[in-house]
């Protein structure tokens, strides 16, 4: 029997960038799947950085609510064999909390349902 996978989410100036419960961790960052990040709040950054095992890393710049968070999350678009399991996963930093969805740090998630069209998010 294998253990329940956790549900992670990052969190900006109190928007929900990413949640999934199919993030892969390496080096303690939580890379969460391309489909799971909310795109509409990236930017891409002309930034790059090189890992000397996983390869050359991406960035993208986070805007949210009128505030803009440079070079925040990254990706590795081509990685090295030893780290393929994290081809375009995105991971964050800089202030962006990820935290464990249902945990004693969890954020808020987005409305959803009745309760977004009552508050005019839906």
């Amino acid at each position: 029997m294998s253990a329940p996978r956790r549900t992670y989410r990052a969190v900006w100036n109190g928007t929900v960038l990413a949640e999934s419960d199919r993030t892969v961790q390496v080096e303690g960052n939580q890379y969460f799947p391309p489909e799971s990040v909310n795109t509409e709040f990236l930017r891409p950054s002309p930034h790059t950085s090189v890992c000397p095992w996983k390869g050359t890393a991406s960035y993208y710049t986070v805007e949210a609510e009128g505030k803009t968070n440079r070079d925040a999350a990254w990706y590795y678009p081509d990685p090295s064999p030893a780290a393929a399991q994290i081809r375009g996963h995105i991971a964050f930093w800089k202030g962006v909390r990820v935290v464990e969805a249902d945990g004693p740090d969890a954020v808020p998630g987005p409305a959803k349902g009745i309760l977004a069209r009552i508050l005019g998010r839906g």
